[in-house]
């Protein structure tokens, strides 16, 4: 008995120097009030700003608790919570709202930061989901703004994120055809998901990036020629005549293969730098992307001309070894009325906006002109893709984006032609093109990926189904505006983790989520607090109109640096060489670690013991890398984190003061 309780002394005595070594290169905290217990509720009349409602005038609401609730109007209703580390927290309100059928928008503001959902109509008393949120270290304001308001609160409810599990996320493609290299990229994504992101980058379209040279044709020599006296080679079968009497080519070639474009009016030669943003990545960063997206909006109908990018994108894959993503601005014509059937129409007659008479229901309507002309798009893409195919690329396929717009099921929100008349014919939609790809033009080489927003839970309403689809993607554009992080201008680094989380939900984690389109990209910091793990990013091409890459307002280079440059982001030169030709990737172990869980064990040698506190204090310092077993066997309290409260209750137990917890 004396040995037991000498032993206990002397490992209370260790455990307090190891608490007070701990401390010592731990964060200092500037906690001024105590803790916050979490879950944490509060009620809604006792709300500062709020009063005492027990009917909204002659309209009786029973069934809540408490002495009533509250009502928004006119004044904001606040409350403040003090947490002890920087963390993702959820915001539930328990409440009614009885103004609008449709729904009504909401706002909640935190330390500042607006998020906004919808609410439903409900003259029942639910739980009104505002996603999650990151408080951080200190004291948090969180007041739900009466900028529409009118909504009944009977109480909040904060409670610590829980984090569903990404490992659920199917690798096996909507596509049971799927081609042998399609089926490998899928893997590979999937082995990726969760653990780390990839790096991507969105290249011009069309006619972007246009570059002017000194090349000239020379008829006497009969050669294309450059200031410095280069040649270039050209096809004999390629020269016409100008409407003054001369002889010109219309493309001539360098020895690297880059075409180079006749320009009428200087009668000199031009080309399109694609690679500008790409490089400009390497520039900055020291490394390329592992994806780059392309886009297949210069194959429409009215214009169709090749801009060379399935060349680009077969380079891409077979000669760099990066993955290709591809979005599809298919234009129609503005007035119908305007466009006969196979003949070009002027480029300003024509659209991808919602703002034309073009009916996208009648696309999939025999003897229509919008099904014959859809016939003509989809014939078009289909022989690009064919290319692709033959050449063993395959291509993550990005059609329809953006569906929703500004919200709503209807599409009013819409802002794109294939959306406008609502979710049910763009699922449509997207089922026909699918189909006809795959049945009638025989294309196994793409991997399926849909637009969702978050805006209230009617945005999952055009999700096309998990048959359907393979990855769901969000554009994240908000660095002019509904930013999280209380600044009004400059790069924003937000993560944007609550719309993730929003996404993973509306396919039940089976689909991996990703950021297919965004201005500035998330900083790592806070993808990695926030776990906001989407699967890959990619920034917009710098243009006239943004500067999505090289804007000061868009990116911080030195933000843009340290995630490229972390072992969290995956670069052109990290991908694997074997991607598009293994099915079945090795998962590495921290991804799937021991299922069992050996509480203590912190450093995974098979024992308990005081060196196990001591690698945790070093862990929770950011002195020490635990591992992904080291960490569920260093969560004692199970709370989904390892965090001060784990080493608290670990020097307890050393001291004998409790009893080590069950599993």
């Amino acid at each position: 008995m004396m040995r037991r309780k000498l032993y206990r002394m002397t490992a209370c005595a260790a455990a307090s120097a190891v608490l007070c070594g701990a401390m010592s290169v731990m964060p200092a905290a500037s906690v001024s009030a105590a803790a916050t217990v979490f879950p944490y509720v509060v009620e809604g009349e006792k709300l500062e700003g709020a009063d005492l409602w027990t009917s909204i005038y002659q309209d009786e609401l029973p069934g809540y608790s408490g002495e009533g609730f509250a009502y928004l109007a006119a004044t904001a209703l606040t409350f403040k919570v003090t947490v002890p580390d920087d963390g993702m927290y959820s915001i539930v309100v328990h409440g009614a709202q009885i103004l609008n059928e449709e729904g009504r928008y909401q706002t909640v503001e935190v330390n500042g930061s607006e998020y906004h959902t919808t609410v439903p109509y409900t003259r029942e008393w639910i739980d009104f989901d505002f996603g999650m949120v990151r408080l951080n270290q200190g004291e948090n304001t969180i007041s739900f703004l009466p900028k529409y308001g009118y909504m009944a609160i009977d109480y909040v409810t904060v409670s610590e994120a829980e984090f569903p599990d990404l490992t659920k996320a199917t690798a096996v493609p909507c596509d049971p055809k799927a081609t042998a290299e399609t089926r490998a990229l899928m893997a590979y994504l999937q082995s990726v998901y969760g653990t780390n992101i990839l790096s991507g980058q969105q290249q011009i379209y069309g006619g972007g990036n246009g570059m002017s040279t000194t090349i000239r044709y020379d008829s006497a020599t009969n050669t294309c020629v450059d200031a410095d006296g280069k040649t270039y080679t050209f096809d004999e079968a390629d020269k016409d005549t100008a409407d003054d009497g001369s002889t010109f080519v219309w493309t001539c070639y360098d020895e690297n293969g880059q075409d180079y474009h006749y320009n009428t009016q200087n009668r000199n030669y031009t080309y399109n730098y694609y690679d500008n943003d790409v490089d400009t990545i390497y520039a900055i960063t020291g490394k390329y992307p592992a994806i780059q997206g392309f886009d297949f909006g210069s194959y429409c109908p009215c214009y169709a001309w090749d801009d060379g990018v399935v060349g680009r994108m077969i380079e891409w894959t077979n000669e760099k070894g990066g993955i290709c993503t591809a979005s599809w601005h298919i234009n129609v014509p503005t007035v119908l009325a305007d466009y006969t059937l196979g003949e070009p129409l002027d480029f300003a007659k024509t659209t991808y906006s919602e703002k034309t008479d073009f009916v996208a229901a009648n696309c999939l309507v025999k003897g229509t002109v919008e099904y014959d002309y859809f016939q003509l798009c989809m014939k078009n893409l289909a022989a690009e893709l064919l290319k692709l195919q033959d050449a063993g690329v395959p291509l993550i396929f990005r059609p329809f984006h953006e569906a929703e717009g500004n919200g709503g099921a209807d599409g009013k929100g819409a802002w794109f032609w294939w959306a406008k008349e609502g979710a049910e014919v763009y699922k449509k939609l997207w089922a026909f093109l699918q189909d006809t790809l795959e049945k009638e033009y025989g294309l196994h080489n793409l991997i399926w990926e849909q637009n969702l927003y978050a805006w209230s839970d009617d945005s999952a309403l055009w999700y096309s189904g998990d048959d359907r689809v393979d990855i769901v993607a969000f554009d994240k554009y908000n660095t002019q505006y509904n930013r999280h992080d209380g600044k009004t201008s400059g790069p924003n680094l937000d993560a944007e983790t609550g719309i993730f989380y929003k996404l993973v939900g509306f396919v039940n984690g089976g689909k991996m989520v990703a950021m297919a389109e965004n201005d500035s990209v998330p900083s790592l910091t806070n993808m990695k607090v926030e776990h906001a793990y989407w699967l890959y990013f990619c920034p917009w091409y710098d243009s006239e109109q943004a500067r999505f890459v090289t804007g000061e307002n868009y990116q911080d280079k030195d933000a843009l640096i340290e995630l490229y440059k972390s072992s969290f982001c995956v670069t052109l030169d990290e991908l694997p060489e074997d991607l598009f030709t293994n099915s079945t990737p090795s998962v590495s172990t921290e991804k799937d670690p021991d299922p069992v869980v050996r509480l203590g064990d912190v450093d995974c040698d098979g024992s308990v013991e005081l060196a196990d506190a001591v690698f945790l204090a070093k862990g929770i310092a950011g002195l020490a890398d635990l591992s992904v077993q080291g960490s569920r066997n260093a969560d004692l309290d199970r709370s989904g984190n390892v965090e001060r409260e784990d080493l608290s209750l670990f020097l307890k137990v050393l001291c004998g003061a409790v009893d080590m917890p069950k599993v």
